[in-house]
């Protein structure tokens, strides 16, 4: 019985190293703003170390996903765009309470800040 190799798929790796790292990166926020208050020290370094790092890995795997998917991707923006000629009122409102929930909770920080 011959055992035969299975191709590296590429795909996969890319869409798993963007799962781990971004299971990784609230708990690492979570740590980061626990200790945020504290003076540097080892752990909350080492917490800061995992959460940039988590993050930039993050970042690189999701742009070579939109890479590797380009052509999905592109097709997928052309139909829906030719479906929904407007914004509907729905993503309008969803837009405008992110929008005012933004502003109110980063703008308290440069009001708590001067």
């Amino acid at each position: 019985m011959e055992k035969t190799m299975k191709k590296f798929n590429i795909r996969a790796f890319v869409a798993l190293m963007i799962a781990f790292s971004a299971l990784g990166l609230p708990i690492t926020g979570i740590a980061n703003h626990v200790y945020g208050f504290s003076d540097l020290t080892v752990t909350r370094h080492a917490w800061m170390s995992a959460h940039n790092i988590l993050g930039l890995l993050f970042i690189i795997f999701s742009i070579w996903h939109i890479v590797l998917n380009r052509r999905a991707l592109l097709n997928y923006i052309r139909g829906a765009a030719a479906r929904i000629p407007f914004l509907s009122r729905e993503a309008a409102l969803a837009g405008a309470v992110v929008t005012l929930a933004l502003f109110i909770f980063v703008g308290h920080a440069f009001h708590a800040g001067g």
